[in-house]
């Protein structure tokens, strides 16, 4: 199907839903509302003129009330805004979320094999399944964890793995997000949200529950404690209150019970990390860090950061404190390493991925470097170690002067950038100024791994809200919905 749907319109409010070539979640090629989407199509239409439309304002003033968040950096009229969240939920069956489930635990498993393998023994790279030099120019790659033994060899214990739905329908992974992945807040107050603006339809759907997520984090970062501490403190350590996710911080840190921290409250010594209290110097077990690598201790990293704690490295290194994420997990977040994923699953467990890799290009293969140059207007570019939507070219809606200037990036740097084929992101039905439209979304699921694999069903819906976007990232402008899976198809 190309071109837009000559079918007869949706009654009101859907009169201005229209297809494309691209997936839609809601309604089928034929034009009919697919089984799973039928009772939240049905309790639109019984709303009231204006009832959807009152129901998304009192939602945004809930937002607003609570301080839900998010930065957008580069705007004149400044960077704090209410987290834009549409009010549909995008709906799974149980069959679909079933295999995502298995493909997503199938994933973390086999990137904490590679973490381990690549700061041990290496075998993975001296048998050629990853290009050595790919993993020592990796800019996340730490040498200083090389022979150094993480808790339970889990590096990689909070995920968040993006997804989007190809125009045949298939779910595929679209990249890792294993150093510092956010947005896992948005999707609990989306589900609130979701509840307050269609209880009954929540409650006819039945719909798998999330609200457990802090608690299944909380139990997961305890697994990651010291030998013998059976009663781990835990703190959160962030960047501070000027950090564009620092509403998920502390809303995590407060659901979860434990202590919100900045560097300038943590202090080493004799290998020991210990947070300033009211009461005292407390000692720290587990830190659930929400600052990147490079940040995390001056002595061990970059000699300027003020965000972590002089000392906290060799504290990690001696085993008196566990961070999770692990350090140099970053590795298998570049978008690089990326490519050879299903590679890695399959060298480390035997089986083909469950869940297939978006085609990709290396820009330090001459001979794909040259195709992708040739034709920048048919492929998304990407830096390999950015994430947010930044260092991106989406070269179907790019300038000639913005290609130009991709090229001259790609050229200067090949091992920073990789290429995919533009793709068309599935579509869900938005609210959009009193109607239901279309827009593209993408799904990040978030995954906790530690004594076991938790995997909350549904995770964050991330919307390209602006008519026509491919683009859903936070940091861009895109906004976020409800994940429903539903208990049975």
């Amino acid at each position: 199907m190309t071109g837009v749907s000559t079918r007869p319109a949706l009654p009101v409010p859907f009169h201005e839903y229209q297809l494309d070539a691209a997936y839609d979640e809601m309604v089928d090629s034929n034009g009919s509302v697919r089984p799973h989407y039928e009772r939240l199509y049905q309790g639109i239409l019984n709303l009231e003129a204006n009832e959807l439309r009152h129901r998304q304002h009192m939602a945004e003033l809930s937002f607003l009330h609570q301080g839900i968040t998010f930065t957008v950096y580069g705007l004149e009229e400044g960077t704090e805004r209410i987290f834009p969240n549409d009010p549909l939920p995008r709906i799974l069956t149980h069959s679909e979320w079933s295999r995502i489930e298995r493909g997503l635990a199938q994933r973390i498993t086999a990137l904490n094999f590679f973490l381990k393998d690549i700061y041990f023994e290496g075998r993975i790279l001296a048998d050629g399944v990853v290009p050595r030099d790919m993993v020592y120019t990796c800019k996340h790659f730490r040498r200083q964890m090389r022979a150094f033994s993480v808790r339970k060899d889990v590096y990689v214990s909070i995920a968040g793995t993006d997804l989007i739905r190809m125009p045949s329908g298939e779910f595929v992974v679209l990249e890792d997000n294993v150093r510092v992945p956010s947005g896992v807040s948005y999707m609990l107050v989306s589900r609130d949200a979701a509840k307050r603006i269609f209880p009954r339809t929540f409650r006819e759907c039945g719909v798998e529950p999330i609200e457990h997520y802090p608690h299944a984090l909380l139990s997961t970062l305890r697994t990651l404690a010291p030998q013998g501490c059976a009663e781990p403190a835990i703190a959160l350590l962030t960047p501070g209150v000027y950090n564009s996710a620092y509403f998920e911080h502390a809303f995590l840190a407060r659901q979860m019970g434990i202590e919100l921290v900045e560097g300038r409250d943590l202090v080493v010594h004799d290998n020991f990390v210990y947070m300033r209290t009211t009461a005292g110097l407390r000692r720290v077990d587990v830190i659930y860090r929400r600052i990147d690598d490079d940040f995390v201790d001056p002595l061990a990293f970059r000699r300027d950061s003020a965000l972590g704690a002089p000392g906290l490295f060799n504290a990690y290194r001696a085993g008196n404190v566990s961070l999770a994420n692990a350090l140099g997990t970053g590795v298998a977040d570049d978008k690089a390493i990326y490519a050879y994923v299903p590679a890695i699953i399959r060298y480390y467990l035997k089986e083909d991925p469950i869940l297939n890799n978006v085609e990709t290009f290396q820009m330090s293969d001459s001979t794909e470097r040259k195709h992708v140059l040739g034709n920048l207007e048919k492929y998304v570019v990407k830096a390999v170690g950015e994430s947010g939507g930044y260092g991106m070219l989406i070269g179907p809606h790019s300038t000639a002067l913005e290609r130009q200037e991709f090229r001259r990036r790609v050229e200067a740097d090949p091992r920073n950038y990789i290429a995919q084929p533009t793709i068309l992101l599935s579509r869900a039905p938005c609210s959009i100024d009193g109607t239901v439209q279309p827009r593209h979304v993408d799904l990040r699921p978030y995954i906790l791994y530690g004594d076991k694999i938790t995997i909350v069903p549904g995770g964050l819906t991330r919307v390209a809200l602006r008519k026509g976007s491919l683009v859903v990232n936070s940091s861009q402008g895109g906004g976020s919905k409800d994940t429903w899976v539903l208990h049975h198809d």
